[in-house]
């Protein structure tokens, strides 16, 4: 059983934006990371749905399904899908010799991650 990609972005955003008078057990850095993750997890169950209702074979195609849907969903969204898609990879992979993404990136990416499901949502080529 998976989460619904709304699930995961509201999931985020209690992780970047917490509740006031909440007490914070992670670092800012380790919140913004958490929440990468499951942006980055949201946006591929949103491309799954996306393909399942188009053409359900580009669900099993990783690389592909990105490269492709330039010609389904159009220029902007795959474009959108793309640069959020590989910011948030980039953003996911710890590296110690590098900082912790920023909150107001990651947040930045929430912004657009939830522009994109919407987007996706209503493309019906």
């Amino acid at each position: 059983m998976s989460a619904a990609p709304e699930t995961l972005v509201t999931a985020a955003r209690k992780l970047l934006l917490p509740a006031p008078g909440t007490v914070h057990t992670l670092a800012p850095g380790l919140r913004a990371r958490a929440a990468a993750v499951l942006l980055r997890m949201a946006l591929d169950l949103a491309l799954d749905a996306y393909w399942l209702r188009i053409t359900p074979s580009m669900t099993r195609i990783g690389k592909h399904r990105m490269l492709c849907l330039e010609w389904y969903a159009g220029h902007d969204t795959a474009r959108r899908c793309r640069t959020t898609w590989t910011s948030l990879s980039a953003a996911c992979h710890y590296r110690g010799y590098e900082l912790p993404p920023a909150p107001a990136e990651i947040h930045a990416r929430l912004m657009e991650v939830t522009g994109l499901l919407v987007a996706l949502a209503r493309e019906d080529t």
